[in-house]
């Protein structure tokens, strides 16, 4: 008997942030390891990304996960019992091809995401090593501590749709480690909720634990964001910078482009020029997803004006898929790359982009999604594969907030030096005015 063979897979109804159910799986191990890990869900999903199974019906919305539960613990189960689990690449092969279709639709992109990050929950606990360690041993990498995105405001899908503009967010690259984030980003963020109640522009708080903000523009949010980075004491542009989720894939409106909150329709050449003019007037150094996935000309255009001055983020566009990034960077289209494991399915499909992005010159996000719980995967992963940056929502939020603070702890253990800081950002404008 292998101590790394594979006993027993089972998956579980739980729930999300959303109060949704999701799917967990569980892996043990004959040697008597084990691992567990839980699928996160989307609100914004690319179109050609990984679909989840779910039921259907009037109960629960139609979201529960009896189905993709009852494949984890039938099929998967089948497929996987009696294999080394430390054959990742094997295991997520063998889910691929049980699975058999481009969109994940049989088994679920939910069943497949959460048994093979369960896998490598399992495979690490069996290796008796942290997630981040055994990660960065397989695939010959040195740990650092990413550099946090973290939401100020939510928009978009996560927010009732109050601004277009889905993610209003910070970055602290001036800052000496992973604590000093955490600390400006805790006074930029409770400053400016103080900035909107005075104002009566605060409705609450969105799906990812940022703001949900009542405002009449989409350009206010940015006017009070740079406020609240002012109201802490910082120069917006030197320790403190923005970035952007425009998810305009929400927004577009047959060839062009709808901004509902200012009931103003743009073609995508003036969606660009505008987006433009923000970067020149605010300290934006990122802009996700400027245009729609399907936009792929709106998008070289982006990349070609602005991609000197900014990270430009493919989500929606590239789906954590290695061949799109591949194309993308063919055709002049973006400059990084967001990867989230359930787009795709796999933890190995996702290796596979993270590594094609850095052979293209692209930068790396790994992100969390809108609906999340307290696994806290995408840390480890973010960690243990030196991705750079990591996205995971706001600075609220017990499901955010466990994925920020396990950064911290693996920083005690590697030390303030293993922080990337600003390093990401180098080739944006920010980096060539310090020198980085």
């Amino acid at each position: 008997m292998s101590e790394f063979e594979i006993d027993a897979v089972r998956g579980r109804r739980v729930w999300d942030s959303r109060g949704r159910p999701t799917l967990e799986v569980s892996v043990a191990l004959k040697g008597g390891a084990s691992g567990r890990a839980i699928a996160p869900a989307g609100a914004s999903r690319g179109a050609r990304e990984a679909l989840d199974l779910r039921d259907g019906g009037d109960a629960l919305g139609g979201l529960d996960v009896s189905t993709a539960t009852g494949r984890v613990d039938t099929d998967i189960a089948a497929a996987l019992r009696g294999r080394d689990v430390r054959d990742q690449r094997g295991i997520d092969d063998a889910l691929i091809a049980l699975d058999g279709t481009p969109a994940r639709s049989r088994l679920g992109g939910n069943a497949m995401v959460a048994t093979s990050l369960a896998v490598l929950h399992a495979a690490a606990a069996a290796s008796r090593a942290p997630l981040w360690r055994y990660l960065a041993d397989a695939h010959g990498r040195t740990p650092s501590v990413p550099l946090p995105e973290i939401q100020i405001f939510g928009g978009g899908a996560h927010a009732g749709r109050r601004v277009d503009v889905q993610d209003f967010m910070i970055m602290v690259p001036g800052a000496s480690d992973l604590d000093e984030v955490m600390e400006v980003t805790a006074e930029v963020y409770h400053a400016a909720g103080s900035l909107m109640k005075a104002k009566g522009r605060l409705a609450g708080v969105a799906d990812e634990g940022g703001w949900w903000p009542a405002f009449d523009s989409n350009e206010e949010a940015l006017e009070t964001l740079v406020r609240a980075i002012e109201t802490v004491g910082e120069r917006p542009g030197d320790r403190v910078v923005i970035s952007l989720d425009i998810a305009a894939s929400e927004f577009r409106d047959g060839d062009g482009y709808r901004l509902a909150l200012e009931d103003r329709r743009l073609d995508s050449e003036s969606l660009v020029q505008l987006l433009g003019e923000w970067i020149d007037a605010y300290p934006i150094v990122s802009i996700e997803d400027p245009v729609a996935e399907t936009d792929e000309a709106g998008m070289v255009e982006f990349t070609r004006r602005h991609g000197e001055r900014v990270q430009v983020v493919g989500d929606d566009y590239l789906v954590t898929k290695a061949e799109l990034v591949r194309e993308a960077a063919a055709a002049g289209a973006c400059n990084a790359t967001l990867v989230k494991v359930n787009q795709v399915g796999t933890v190995s499909e996702s290796i596979d982009t993270l590594e094609a992005a850095e052979r293209c010159g692209y930068r790396c996000l790994v992100s969390a999604r809108s609906g999340e719980t307290e696994d806290v995967s995408v840390s480890h992963l973010a960690i243990g594969l030196d991705a750079g940056q990591l996205k995971v929502g706001s600075f609220s939020r017990s499901e955010r907030m466990a994925k920020w603070n396990e950064c911290l702890r693996v920083q005690d253990e590697l030390g303030a030096e293993a922080f990337v800081g600003g390093a990401p950002l180098r080739d944006t404008w920010w980096g060539r005015e310090r020198g980085t």
